[in-house]
């Protein structure tokens, strides 16, 4: 497996300076009492492209040779990849390609063909979009840009672990959610180096294991995926994520939608931070008791904001029934 030293990881950091925003910490009393330990917020909900997504995008577009990311990019995603993907190539110049679900997230989408990429629907899991993806590759001699990770992809999620550390130093643990695993293997990676102490949580829906199944088994296993965070919805995770977490972090943990949903409400009435499903796995983790850690510093990583208004309204009034 290739290593990613604190050197190269802080190469991606400084990279991504003027390219990404700065997502400073929050600090929440109401989330500290409710769950017993002393709880801040990491909220790329509010990134660029609503999601951690455009750092490993942008990291792992970067180190393409200037030939290849001449022919342009082809890649495959639930949404938020497809919008961190689009936006690098638009930042570049260059032309993008996304195969998206046949029954997509309309606002997900829109953004992606806002950004300027070419959208084609097509399947209803990640892999059949990932077999549609390396279809067109061949097709159009594009560049594939796998989302499951690599090391340059890694590298740029570790930037959210740089991060935490550096304005946290003392923290305890961090809470990640997982699909592929590129942004827990990046912040694992990130935070040992810096702390070797820093304590490593993912967080998977109960309908979407792949990464606890493939931990379990010590090797990558394909899962069924159905789940209400459908940008955790992923069958296999990716290869090189699957060995560094298995490494460095402690535990995945799984919660089950309705812990999701309530996660997400609960950062929408008292954070007022608009988490899509996926982004609040890691808070329904601590609100759930599905992880040991009373009295510590947890950072809570709110890994993207991207929901539809229609489908918010929808979780709302149901809450609200």
């Amino acid at each position: 497996m290739s290593v990613i030293t604190l050197e190269r990881m802080r190469e991606v950091q400084g990279q991504l300076r003027g390219v990404i925003h700065p997502t400073p910490l929050q600090s929440s009393r109401t989330f500290s009492e409710m769950t017993g330990v002393q709880v801040y917020l990491k909220p790329e909900c509010l990134q660029k492209a609503g999601s951690f997504k455009l750092r490993g995008a942008y990291s792992l577009v970067s180190g393409l040779p200037p030939e290849e990311r001449a022919r342009g990019l082809v890649t495959y995603s639930a949404g938020n990849w497809a919008q961190g993907v689009a936006l690098t190539a638009s930042i570049m110049g260059i032309g993008a390609t996304v195969v998206m679900p046949s029954s997509p997230n309309p606002a997900k989408v829109a953004a992606a063909r806002g950004y300027g990429a070419t959208v084609v629907l097509y399947g209803t899991n990640s892999l059949e979009l990932c077999d549609r993806a390396q279809q067109l590759r061949q097709e159009h001699s594009y560049a594939f840009i796998d989302p499951l990770g690599s090391p340059d992809l890694v590298a740029g999620d570790a930037s959210i672990g740089l991060e935490i550390v550096d304005e946290l130093p003392d923290v305890d643990a961090i809470v990640v959610p997982v699909g592929g695993g590129s942004m827990l293997a990046g912040i694992a990676l990130a935070a040992k180096a810096l702390n070797p102490r820093i304590r490593l949580f993912g967080v998977q829906p109960e309908g979407s294991r792949a990464m606890k199944l493939s931990l379990e088994a010590g090797h990558v296993v394909e899962s069924d995926s159905v789940t209400v965070a459908e940008g955790l919805g992923v069958k296999r995770p990716g290869q090189y994520s699957f060995d560094v977490i298995k490494e460095n972090v402690d535990d995945v943990v799984l919660v089950s939608d309705d812990e999701i949903v309530r996660a997400m409400l609960l950062l929408l009435e008292r954070a007022k931070l608009v988490v899509e499903p996926s982004g609040a796995a890691s808070l329904a983790a601590l609100l759930s008791g599905k992880l040991n850690l009373g009295g510590k510093k947890v950072c809570v990583v709110l890994s993207g904001g991207n929901i539809d208004l229609p489908r918010l309204a929808k979780f709302l009034s149901a809450a609200c029934m």
